[in-house]
């Protein structure tokens, strides 16, 4: 009797077949493809911004390490928030109106930020700036709807899956972009950290231009062969208070809570790589330190990471490979933990040394776990209820991203100061670490040892609840790995 199982493919083979796949794209119109050059537009904006935004506020505005902190984190909490609501207002507007909504406030928006960053006689710039940064927050979260609304409405059932993965290799390269934006900005214009919202008007309007000239339709994109989708029949819907309930209530729900309070040191390592890292850097390499680069490595090893990867990652238990994959990202902040000197007597090679290492570390440990997170909480959500799970799993995201806001000044203040005291004389940081004159325990290195810590500990946690955390899942795995 012939096996009727299918040979496995090789790497190469599975690598090819993943840029094949993309021919599929030339199912889609003008309109998948202007989403696109959008999409690449505004996150070069949007990932300048961030890098930019705690050295603008405090540079150019005057603000304190504590309150710029808790501006961004008014700000990326508004944002993650809202994210809740604007599909819903997509699917009212429409992508086209949508879209010209968005923009065209995100414009206006920008342009105020310029304005408020070269008038240094306007009284309260800083309060004036924290307000157009809290105004900007819904659209930034309605375009990123847009993006992904966008993507399922001009591809087809075919060209999908090849749709919304070109659309998170072209956020990265934009993430890239943003980075090199950045050091122009700083090294090579030498102009205000403002120019960076400059940058944003211009891409803006490059945006609404190409929203008007590819963007013409809103129907429903569909193959050759393709049928209409069946109306659904009407059943009785739960209330969302009743979904969530019923969802709370699960032991399932109590398990995915648990994992993503162990990972969530984890998750917060991200954050850093905005709120604390550019200043961090500035004041340990110096104001001329290649910030934008630095963070040009996680989004470009991103891209080929994940190019790379996929052929290998079906090969691995989803779980082992997101709590593994969690503990390489924690490890990211040890190489930083470590006294400067013993990368050499050169403090900012020194640093420069630390900085590529983590990023190059983290980068890899994203890579390996991130996507393994969705696939985790869709194999413990009862059948039906994915869709709830996947949402709620956002929660821990937030929660990230507000409490490390909220901190990320203190931590600054008390770990990387711009300045620290000496025998009664505040000098540079830079200045005190290359004299030695910083106890370890008030240096960066111990906020990066304390960070570094607690972020391990809780992905050994979860290996050690491996059993527990995975009780009752249904994986969609091939039958080697049962």
């Amino acid at each position: 009797m012939t096996d009727p199982t299918p040979p496995s493919k090789t790497a190469g083979e599975m690598m090819i077949g993943y840029f094949k796949d993309f021919g599929v794209l030339k199912e889609t119109g003008l309109e998948f493809w202007g989403i696109q050059i959008i999409n690449f537009l505004d996150c070069t904006f949007y990932f300048a911004m961030l890098t930019i935004v705690t050295l603008f506020l405090s540079h150019d505005l005057g603000m304190s390490d504590e309150r710029a902190g808790y501006t961004v984190a008014v700000f990326t909490s508004a944002v993650t928030l809202l994210l809740t609501f604007s599909g819903a207002m997509t699917d009212w507007m429409g992508i086209r109106l949508s879209l010209r909504v968005s923009m065209g406030s995100s414009l206006v928006l920008r342009a105020l930020m310029v304005f408020v960053g070269i008038t240094p006689s306007l009284p309260d710039r800083g309060w004036i700036a924290a307000g157009l940064l809290v105004l900007m927050a819904p659209f930034m979260a309605g375009i990123q709807t847009i993006f992904q609304a966008a993507c399922q409405r001009y591809t087809t059932q075919r060209s999908r899956s090849a749709g919304f993965n070109l659309w998170y290799l072209f956020m990265n390269i934009g993430a890239a972009a943003g980075g090199a934006a950045v050091d122009i900005v700083r090294l090579q214009l030498k102009v205000s950290n403002v120019h960076i919202f400059t940058m944003g008007v211009a891409t803006a309007v490059l945006c609404l231009v190409f929203a008007e000239a590819m963007v013409r339709r809103e129907k429903q994109l569909r193959g050759p062969d393709e049928e209409p989708e069946p109306v659904a029949e009407k059943k009785e819907k739960k209330t969302p208070w009743r979904i969530f309930v019923s969802v709370v209530t699960e032991r399932a729900f109590f398990r995915l809570v648990v994992l993503i309070a162990l990972i969530l040191g984890v998750r917060a390592v991200y954050t850093y790589l905005y709120l604390l890292m550019p200043k961090y850097w500035e004041r340990t390499i110096g104001p001329d330190a290649a910030i934008g680069v630095l963070n040009m490595i996680n989004p470009i090893g991103i891209v080929v990471g994940i190019i790379l990867f996929i052929p290998f990652a079906n090969k691995f238990k989803v779980f082992d490979l997101l709590v593994y994959g969690a503990m390489v990202s924690a490890f990211a902040l040890f190489p930083m933990a470590l006294p400067w000197q013993v990368y050499g007597p050169d403090i900012a090679r020194s640093h420069y040394i630390m900085a590529i290492l983590c990023m190059v570390i983290v980068t890899v440990g994203e890579v390996l776990w991130s996507p393994k997170l969705n696939e985790y909480t869709a194999a413990i959500a009862p059948i039906g209820q994915e869709g709830t799970y996947l949402g709620l799993s956002l929660i821990p995201w937030f929660l990230a991203k507000t409490l490390v806001s909220a901190f990320s000044g203190h931590m600054l203040t008390r770990w990387s100061p711009e300045k620290v005291s000496v025998n009664g004389t505040d000098v540079p940081l830079q200045q005190a670490l290359i004299h030695n004159q910083v106890p370890y325990w008030h240096s960066p290195a111990a906020m990066w040892f304390i960070l570094g810590v607690y972020a391990m500990v809780g992905c050994i946690l979860a290996l050690f609840l491996r059993r527990w955390l995975t009780q009752g899942a249904h994986w969609k795995r091939p039958a080697t790995h049962a």
